[in-house]
């Protein structure tokens, strides 16, 4: 035997030892994957899909459309038969030249196809290039149903999305030449971490697949996140009220006192040092109290809107008042807390009090005749599967509300995070916010029907009225100064519902700032970053399209802004404030115990 044969041999024998050792491992992978998946929830029908009777009766008003005018059905196939025929018959031209090569691509730009072998290799970009004819067929299809009146059309239009993005090729190893280049590469090793991160997911999750987003063990809540100094001042049921240690000499006589939303951790305004809102809100003279708000359990099932006003909002607000000695403060919202806080200064303004002298309000909605994106969740299939659910939990599950935020984005928080974890076996990446958007939290059950029905789907607020603390509450009634921020892309809550709210307060001063991005990048944007830009119109008066279209746009971040409209709005200067009175003395240090809580 040759030197060069026992080198093959020794090669053979490791390349043996090496599958025969990684056919053992998917065998033990595989059977805590079956453990694993064996534990999983059963999904009410209702929250897995629209009903059956929207794509029913989408499908009556396309082939009722298609009698009453073949002609278009016809147009509708001889073109896509026309495209794919073409892309076909070009691909085998060039084979039958002998060019292994990619035909020429004429599809839009797509980042989910962005690897090489995409454009030059003949059999991925075939498969690319038809899928994005498919693609295209059944968007034309969706777009000429006309019979559909517009939540209908809405509807079927982002859940036919939904459909076709699944399908991508990419989603799929058969078809994804950048998960199966890196098998190769790594002799299979790839595809044995892709499923050790699966199984993991699945049991971390007690059955439920849900894609890690970031690594878990590069972040500790109090440690490298939410480390702004600060002590809990003040708990009950509903939240830990953390008051931040100055360091200025001198504040503004006026707290400000932050609610951030409770579908999720209070600490996106305090993620690291250098892109901490509470952090720069501290340093600019003020001082700042934020609510940590309780994850709740099924203990929580009957927990109210009126809880939250009475118990989280109002105690919070005369909590900040007799800590500092002060007749008022000014208040932000954030989301859902915007929402509430506008609820909470229409109380307030029919019962004479004063306690808040302006509001911020961080994306909110208050008009909600135009939900947006979110919109499409907010019918009855869906509400009525929640309050199903909710009935008989006692708690929307963080599992529900994390499912339908990331399905609005899907490509970007489900199936690409999919593709690198479980088909390339990468690691989740060490990135604060998106370690923020895994930590998700429940709603009270009875909490989550009242605001979805009467808020969300009826518009009680902005319409007849809202019945909140044994009151009717109106839009018209929040007369404080405002000052609402909202986000170009924001999918949640769509800026121009905003802008529409702010428009039917019954304030005489009001500002409207519209930020660059989204939901949570466009708030969480400090200016050393200078990115983004930010835009600004006095006219209140406008549509939100003339608004935008005559606004002065601005670069970088709105924060400086929003200090200048706040400063003049927070008194005189006065000695910085030590955390904590006699009669609320110090309870723990920050970030609290709630915002650790399971």
């Amino acid at each position: 035997m040759t030197t060069q044969d026992m080198t093959e041999a020794e090669t053979t024998a490791k390349n043996l030892a090496v599958l025969e050792k990684n056919l053992a491992h998917v065998e033990a992978l595989t059977q805590r994957l079956i453990a694993a998946l064996a534990k999983g929830r059963a999904v009410p029908q209702a929250l897995q899909g629209p009903s059956h009777d929207l794509y029913a009766k989408a499908a009556g008003a396309y082939w009722a459309e298609m009698i009453n005018n073949p002609a278009k059905l016809i147009e509708h196939q001889l073109s896509f038969w026309s495209k794919s025929v073409t892309h076909f018959v070009e691909a085998q031209a060039l084979l039958a030249k002998g060019h292994i090569a990619a035909p020429e691509d004429r599809t839009p730009d797509d980042r989910r196809f962005s690897h090489p072998l995409w454009k030059t290799n003949p059999y991925f970009n075939f498969v690319k290039q038809q899928y994005m004819i498919n693609a295209a067929a059944i968007t034309t299809a969706i777009e000429d149903v006309d019979t559909l009146d517009a939540a209908e059309k809405k509807r079927l239009r982002y859940f036919g999305q939904q459909i076709v993005d699944l399908f991508s090729p990419t989603n799929f190893l058969a078809t994804n030449p950048e998960a199966l280049s890196l098998a190769v590469e790594t002799d299979g090793e790839s595809l044995i971490r892709g499923l050790e991160n699966m199984v993991r997911d699945l049991e971390d999750n007690d059955g439920d697949l849900i894609v890690t987003l970031a690594d878990k063990n590069a972040f500790t809540v109090g440690q490298n996140l939410a480390t702004t100094p600060g002590k809990v001042v003040c708990r009950n049921h509903l939240f830990e009220l953390i008051q931040y240690t100055p360091t200025t000499a001198s504040v503004h006589a006026v707290p400000l006192l932050i609610f951030p939303p409770w579908i999720n951790r209070f600490y996106i305004l305090d993620l690291k040092p250098e892109n901490s809102m509470i952090r720069w809100i501290v340093a600019q003279g003020y001082t700042l109290f934020v609510v940590s708000w309780v994850n709740p359990d099924a203990s929580y099932a009957g927990t109210t809107m009126t809880n939250y006003v009475q118990d989280g909002f109002l105690r919070a607000i005369q909590t900040v008042k007799d800590i500092c000695g002060v007749s008022q403060v000014n208040a932000v919202g954030y989301c859902i807390a915007g929402t509430t806080l506008s609820l909470t200064l229409a109380l307030l303004a029919q019962r004479g009090d004063t306690s808040v002298k302006s509001a911020t309000l961080f994306t909110a909605l208050t008009d909600f005749s135009d939900r947006g994106e979110v919109g499409v969740f907010l019918e009855e299939d869906f509400v009525g599967g929640i309050e199903r659910e909710t009935s008989e939990t006692g708690i929307l599950d963080k599992y529900y509300m994390s499912r339908t935020f990331s399905f609005l984005r899907s490509n970007d928080l489900i199936y690409g995070p999919a593709i690198r974890s479980y088909m390339m076996g990468k690691a989740p990446p060490a990135f604060d916010l998106l370690f923020w958007n895994g930590d998700a939290t429940n709603l009270p059950g009875r909490m989550a029907q009242q605001y979805l029905r009467g808020l969300c789907q009826r518009d009680e607020f902005a319409q007849g009225g809202y019945d909140v603390a044994g009151a009717t509450v109106h839009l018209s009634q929040v007369d404080v100064p405002v000052c609402a921020i909202a986000c170009e892309t924001d999918h949640i809550a769509a800026w121009k519902s905003s802008f529409r709210g702010v428009q039917k307060m019954g304030s005489g001063d009001k500002t409207f700032i519209l930020s660059g991005s989204g939901h949570i990048a466009g708030i969480v944007n400090p200016p050393a970053k200078k990115k983004y830009g930010h835009w600004t119109n006095p006219d209140m008066t406008a549509t939100p399209d003339d608004w935008k279209a005559q606004a002065t746009p601005h670069d970088g971040s709105w924060w400086p802004l929003w200090d200048g409209w706040l400063a003049p709005r927070s008194g005189r200067q006065v000695a910085a404030r030590t955390p904590g009175t006699d009669t609320y003395p110090v309870l723990c240090d920050a970030p609290g115990t709630y915002v650790i809580g399971a």
